[in-house]
């Protein structure tokens, strides 16, 4: 549903620097991120909401995709996304607590039809017209199966590519400045066991898109370990025969 205010670009800029406000900034956002995790908890098994999903131990990776995120660019995430929604400022504890409680009058992001962490940005406005994707800051809108966000994630750097190799497309449009952006997805390790993961692997490896695979890897995916998920225990293992190399396509891998 189309929302009032549209997501800007203007903390771009203190993305791309250190100081000791910018530091502090990241400290302050997964401090909240983390206290209102603890405060789900609490609601949920105390009765008052119906379920939470947070976003806790999960707050630094978030913050520093924050700081490279820049306007344009897609997020497809899944549901422990409020760290980097907080740091944005994309979203509010207030509006946290509004999909926590399911409430679907003043739930900004999807009018109580999903479930909380479930967040996404707008494509047009109330009458209906285009945004501006190429000024904003865009998330697709969250899935709740595993893994789910895959899909959107490389189908909008396939998109992103196309907008670079053809001019007749990257002139006069509202969705892409000559394909300069670049899709991020986020997930947990339990997605990295997922078949939709390598397929996707593969894909962007075969067709150099722009996408950013970010893995959160906490050791757990849900409640089992990753050893009983991964081989190896260790998905950067398991992906070294797609590093790319001199002369080869492939992908990249940070640890």
């Amino acid at each position: 549903m189309p929302k009032k205010n549209v997501p800007t670009s203007t903390q771009a800029p203190y993305f791309h620097s250190f100081s000791r406000e910018s530091v502090h900034q990241d400290f302050y956002y997964s401090c909240l991120s983390r206290e209102l995790s603890r405060l789900l908890r609490r609601e949920v098994l105390t009765g008052k909401a119906k379920f939470g999903a947070g976003s806790a131990g999960k707050e630094l990776p978030q913050v520093v995709v924050a700081r490279v995120f820049e306007p344009g660019d897609f997020y497809s995430g899944y549901y422990r996304d409020q760290s980097f929604m907080l740091a944005k400022e994309l979203a509010t504890p207030q509006q946290f607590f509004t999909m926590l409680y399911g409430d679907a009058d003043r739930e900004a992001f999807s009018g109580g039809r999903q479930m909380i962490n479930h967040y996404s940005t707008p494509l047009v406005d109330a009458e209906g017209n285009w945004l501006e994707l190429k000024e904003q800051l865009n998330v697709a809108a969250s899935l709740s199966p595993v893994a789910g966000q895959i899909t959107h994630a490389i189908g909008i750097a396939a998109a992103s590519k196309a907008y670079r190799q053809n001019s007749r497309l990257s002139t006069q449009t509202p969705f892409s400045n000559n394909g300069r952006e670049v899709s991020f997805c986020i997930s947990g390790d339990a997605a990295a066991a997922e078949g939709i993961f390598f397929e996707a692997i593969n894909a962007a490896g075969v067709m150099q898109i722009p996408l950013a695979f970010v893995i959160l890897d906490d050791g757990y995916g849900i409640s089992v370990p990753t050893e009983y998920q991964v081989t190896k225990g260790n998905i950067s293992k398991i992906l070294e025969g797609f590093r790319r190399k001199e002369g080869e396509n492939g992908i990249d891998l940070y640890t």
